[in-house]
Parts: C-alpha cells; sequence; structure tokens
C-alpha cells in the first residue's frame, strides 16, 4: 500500500500571526514538504492544480520536474489535474516528459476542479464538464496508446496523423487516477477504462465514500478488468498530531475555525466525528485510517493532507515526521496483516512494465500455437 501527502497550495494567513506567506514562500515550503516525505520513507507527493488566488500551484509538472530532480524514490502525482479545462494534447507531452526526467515515477489524477471560474478562463463551459471529461479523456487514453491518432470530437480541432511525443517512457503510460467527490459518472469513466478511482473523503462522511466506491468497484468487475476487490482505489485523509491529543486539538482549533473551505461551519468537534479529520495523538490517527478500510474495502493509495490553512512550515514539516516515524510503518504491517492475497499492489512504473511484458509474452505464445 502507498502512503503519501497532497498539498492544494493555498496561500492563507497564520490566524495565530496573521501574516501570510508570499507566493514565492509557499511555492518553496511546498518543494520542502515533497522533499521531507522522501526524507522520512514516504510513498507519494501529489500537488493540485489552480489558477486562480489564494493558491499557487498553476503549472504542476514544472514543479514535480523540480522535485524530482531532488529526490530518488518518491512517486510524483497530482491531486488534480484540471482534464476539462486542459488541452489533453498537452497533458499527454507534458507528463510523458516528466516521466522520462523522473524515471517513471510518475502518475496523475484526472479531476474537474472546484473552482467554476476557470472554465471561461480557458475557453470552456462549465455546463459542458462531465462531457468534457469524458472526451477528453478518450482522446488523452489514445495518445499515450496508439503511435498516430486521426480523431475529432466536440470540444478541440480535429488531430490528422498526429503523433505526441515524448512518447511514454517503456510504452507504458502513467497510471492514471480519476479523481471526484460527488460525481458517479467520474466513477464510471475510471471503471471503464481500468484505472483507479481516487475519493478524495475529506469533506465527506464514512456512508457516502463507500457508495461511491462501491459503484466503482462493481463497474470495474462490469467491465471485466478484475473482480470488485481488485479495483485499484485510493483515499484522501486529513490530520494533525501532536503526542497530547489536547494539544492537537488546542493548536489547530484557530486554523480549522478559520480555514478558507470549511471555516465558520461545523464546530472542529462534529467534523471530526461526522469525515475522516483526525487531529490528536498518532495513536489515534492510525485507528481512524485502519477504519477506513471498513467501508472502503482493501485499496491501495492513502495520501494525507497536512499543509493547509495557514499551517506554518515547521508545523507541517512535524507533522510529516510523525507520519512517516510513527504512524505509516504501523498502517504499513497493519494493512499488509489485513489484505486478503487477491488484492493488488498499488500501481508502480515498474509492476506495469513487467505486465506488459508479461502480457506480450502471453500474445506470442498464443500466435504461435495457433
Amino acid at each position: 500500500m502507498q502512503f503519501g501527502i497532497f498539498s492544494v497550495g493555498d496561500v492563507t494567513p497564520d490566524p495565530t500571526t496573521g501574516r501570510a506567506p508570499s507566493e514565492h514562500e509557499r511555492i518553496k515550503a511546498m518543494v520542502a514538504i515533497a522533499q521531507k516525505a522522501e526524507e522520512v520513507g514516504l510513498d507519494v507527493f501529489a500537488t493540485g492544480e489552480h489558477h486562480n488566488p489564494p493558491f499557487v500551484p498553476s503549472s504542476p509538472t514544472t514543479m514535480l520536474g523540480w522535485i524530482a530532480a531532488r529526490t530518488e524514490n518518491l512517486i510524483l502525482s497530482t491531486s488534480t489535474t484540471l482534464i476539462t479545462t486542459n488541452d489533453p494534447v498537452k497533458i499527454a507531452e507534458d507528463f510523458a516528459m516528466l516521466q522520462h526526467l523522473a524515471d517513471g515515477r510518475v502518475d496523475l489524477m484526472m479531476g474537474r476542479g472546484n473552482t467554476g471560474p476557470v472554465y471561461p478562463w480557458f475557453g470552456k463551459d462549465i455546463r459542458q464538464g462531465i462531457n468534457l471529461a469524458v472526451e477528453n479523456y478518450a482522446l488523452l487514453y489514445r495518445l499515450w496508446r496508439e503511435e498516430v491518432v486521426d480523431w475529432e470530437g466536440k470540444f478541440r480541432t480535429p488531430l490528422q496523423s498526429f503523433t505526441s511525443t515524448p512518447r511514454p517512457l517503456d510504452g507504458v503510460p502513467p497510471f492514471v487516477w480519476h479523481g471526484s467527490i460527488r460525481s458517479p459518472e467520474i466513477a464510471e469513466q475510471a471503471a471503464y477504462y481500468g484505472d483507479g478511482f481516487f475519493h478524495n473523503n475529506i469533506f465527506w462522511p464514512a456512508d457516502h465514500t463507500k457508495r461511491m466506491v462501491e459503484l466503482y468497484r462493481s463497474r470495474y468487475a462490469h467491465y471485466g478488468h478484475g473482480t470488485a476487490e481488485q479495483a485499484i482505489v485510493g483515499l484522501g485523509g486529513q490530520v494533525f498530531m501532536r503526542r497530547n491529543s489536547q494539544d492537537a486539538v488546542r493548536e489547530f482549533r484557530p486554523y480549522f475555525d478559520n480555514a478558507p473551505v470549511y471555516g465558520h461551519g461545523p464546530s472542529l468537534e462534529d467534523f471530526t466525528e461526522q469525515t475522516p479529520l483526525t487531529v490528536g495523538s498518532p495513536e489515534q490517527v492510525i485507528e481512524k485510517t485502519l477504519g477506513f478500510r471498513e467501508y472502503a474495502g482493501d485499496y491501495q493509495r492513502q495520501l494525507f493532507l497536512v499543509d493547509h490553512a495557514g499551517l506554518p512550515l515547521k508545523s507541517v514539516l512535524e507533522q510529516i515526521d510523525m507520519l512517516g516515524e510513527e504512524v505509516v510503518p504501523v498502517l504499513r504491517e497493519e494493512f499488509a496483516k489485513r489484505r486478503p492475497a487477491g488484492v493488488p499492489d498499488a500501481p508502480t512504473h515498474a509492476s506495469r512494465v513487467a505486465a506488459a511484458a508479461a502480457a506480450a509474452a502471453g500474445a506470442g505464445k498464443e500466435v504461435t500455437s495457433s
């Protein structure tokens, strides 16, 4: 199972001091966070994609390329790549280039984002959001798998005898997760292609997450990619830890109360009870995270949000230290004990290259025998 962190890259004033970092400081902080994740043995760092204040990560592949040059093992991913407003040709090129530079340590998560105005900024209609996601990904899928593509659709100019360059590393495209909180059409899309489904359940109760994941699993099996239990699932989470749970609650409360996404809403206690947010000790984070399996089944990737709402970098790095030293080692062991033999590991570039080679060898044997 893969464990890591994701960042939405918000620039938010620290409510305890009133000071907001500059964009430069926030960008550099995200890089430091990724490097700390590698240092403590986490598997994944993922960045969001936003094109409006108060967020800074407008160019994920630029940031991930920089991080790739400074890490050796970390899988570099996105917590959203805007499949609706980005040109799928550019996505194909950018992430294939990143895949080569990072020696395969790359995957990405398709999403529609949470900012309505981004659609007209890029010449798109928000009312076509689902249709854009479906059509654009259908093209991206082909661009990574076919040397020459002829294509015509509704939302971009046609392609004639087009070859996307560079070609994917080792002939194997980056693994794709489809991220959605509330749209069954996206769970269906992930299942249709046999891709991963990531439910970022940081704002939603368990019963909603359960319904979305079960829909994806059932449709994954329907399309013949394997059993429902073999579907590739990722989950989000959100934590703030101190050795003493009361200290964690006291320190995090002003950040929670003023957070741009959920501040001035439900109380910290209500939100913690109703969603995966865990504010407390490392032991409490372990206990609650292990509980995700009860409603999502055995899954492959767990990402934690630790760096939003104005939290100072020092506190964020302390969170990552605790994850790497105290939380994730226990979670790895416990999830491994409980996982049935038939549930696959999280996809990596190496495992997918090996699977492609095995499939090619099997196809060759069939041709020879016939």
